[in-house]
């Protein structure tokens, strides 16, 4: 005999990690204190319209979305941070799905850093990109399986899975000559983790004059407006959508003294 929760228990056991803007948006206190910012309350709603709840829970944790017209489904590994789907990713797919004449990804040369779950590589190649999704060789297995779960037989371009660690071996598994990304997409990259100059050099190393990234960030801590202030050394660094009541916001970015596309 099966126990059916309720709405709210689903959402809360579907996975330790569940999306936090779920949460805050069930959060009386949240809501009354994000009153005034409606129009961002209006997109953070639609956002999360994205999200379903499986029906049964099992032992396996997983997430579903709605984007591309596809219905997405994500396993996640709730024992690393890498392996989770955070509110940034639902940000940027969402971005990329409601943006598609500005932001074009079809037949685009796309990568994605530190994919994670995959989720984005996921909706770009939906969206007809051709796109590499890296991250650390320890998350690979689950990456390519919610990639190859998710795209087979839908996309127009087989997804590749490629490791990269920030900052190394870069001339060797990433060669400049070979570096013609249309599109350098990254969701909450920025965290408090030791490898922030490394994940400047890679930015750095992976764009050409052309290449736009499209960069989702949540701000935590002051570590990530130092960060911030470091990428505009090198970057023109452009705010081109803000949710405040997730302190996430959402830039493009192209390498300095280079004509916009």
């Amino acid at each position: 005999m099966y126990y059916l929760p309720s709405f709210q228990e689903m959402i809360k056991k579907t996975s330790m990690y569940s999306h936090s803007l779920v949460h805050r948006l069930m959060d009386p206190e949240a809501q009354k204190e994000n009153g005034e910012d409606s129009d961002d309350k209006k997109v953070v709603v639609e956002i999360t319209a994205r999200c379903f709840i499986p029906s049964l829970i099992t032992t396996t944790s997983w997430e579903g979305f709605h984007f591309v017209g596809h219905e997405i489904r994500i396993t996640e590994a709730t024992d690393c941070y890498g392996a989770v789907v955070w509110p940034s990713a639902l940000v940027l797919c969402y971005f990329l799905e409601t943006n598609v004449k500005q932001y074009n990804m079809v037949d685009k040369n796309v990568i994605e850093i530190g994919a994670g779950t995959g989720l984005v590589s996921i909706v770009a190649s939906l969206l007809g990109a051709y796109v590499t999704a890296t991250d650390l060789p320890e998350l690979l297995g689950n990456l390519q399986y919610n990639i190859s779960r998710n795209t087979k037989m839908k996309c127009r371009h087989l997804p590749q899975v490629k490791e990269l660690s920030w900052g190394i071996a870069l001339d060797k598994n990433f060669p400049k000559s070979s570096n013609n990304f249309d599109y350098i997409l990254a969701a909450d990259v920025v965290y408090a983790h030791p490898f922030l100059e490394e994940l400047l050099i890679t930015f750095d190393h992976l764009c050409t004059e052309t290449t736009i990234i499209l960069w989702v960030m949540k701000f935590r801590l002051e570590k990530e407006n130092r960060f911030v202030d470091r990428f505009k050394e090198l970057f023109d660094l452009e705010e081109i959508s803000s949710f405040p009541s997730l302190n996430i916001k959402l830039y493009k970015a192209m390498k300095k003294n280079q004509k916009s596309v």
